[in-house]
């Protein structure tokens, strides 16, 4: 469907609106900024069923805010940091001006992306961290290898690691398509299933030009939403 028939299904009322299924203050847990106190945008919605998805209770539900209620919340908080995650964030179609709007406030903004949409429209002031799905993913079919070409040194591509092969096959990709000369790249063990200190022992063997990182707010507190 196109971004002009999407538009079109959407009430006028709410195109300045999203479906948020919740904003909170926390510690940015992974990627460049871990340990930041950060404001978390949660979008609803994700058209991918990952295995180790921690963000399932986003796929529904969630309540339409216009944009200034958002960016009132966000001020409330009192962070200069903001991630927008989801679920899949640029499954709905104007998070790319809630983008905007965010950088024009001043907000050093990041956007958790699955990789299966295209982010060669996001705002380039903004950081992306795109989540290539690996075999165990259960969704490597839904990567959309074009979106490489458009990341640079500000952005990051994520790999979760569900086994072995997932390690082998995210090596491969390094490899293959050049990724540490074009971003930084980060491992991070899937939660419950793969051992970080194996995962961290695979990296020092094959001396592998990647970041390992830890989830950092489930180190902390647990696999608990809204942290």
């Amino acid at each position: 469907m196109s971004q002009s028939s999407e538009r079109a299904r959407v009430p006028q009322s709410r195109t300045d609106q999203l479906k948020i299924t919740e904003i909170f203050l926390s510690l940015q847990g992974e990627a460049r900024d871990a340990g930041i106190p950060t404001v978390f945008i949660r979008l609803t919605g994700c058209p991918l069923r990952c295995v180790y998805c921690d963000s399932e209770y986003a796929f529904f539900g969630g309540d339409w805010m216009h944009f200034d209620a958002i960016l009132e919340a966000v001020q409330a908080h009192g962070a200069r940091h903001v991630c927008v995650t989801g679920g899949e964030p640029l499954a709905q179609k104007r998070c790319l001006d809630l983008l905007v709007r965010l950088c024009d406030a001043g907000y050093r903004v990041s956007l958790e992306t699955s990789g299966a949409i295209d982010v060669s429209e996001v705002d380039e002031r903004v950081s992306r961290v795109v989540d290539l799905k690996t075999p165990d993913s259960g969704e490597e079919a839904r990567n959309l290898w074009s979106n490489i070409e458009h990341l640079g040194p500000k952005d990051q591509i994520k790999f979760v690691i569900n086994s072995r092969n997932d390690y082998d096959w995210s090596r491969e990709q390094l490899q293959v398509r050049s990724l540490n000369q074009r971003c930084e790249l980060l491992l991070s063990p899937a939660w419950g299933q793969q051992d970080a200190t194996e995962l961290a022992e695979w990296i020092i063997e094959d001396r592998l030009p990647v970041r390992m990182q830890m989830q950092l707010h489930k180190l902390l507190w647990g696999d608990v939403p809204g942290k």
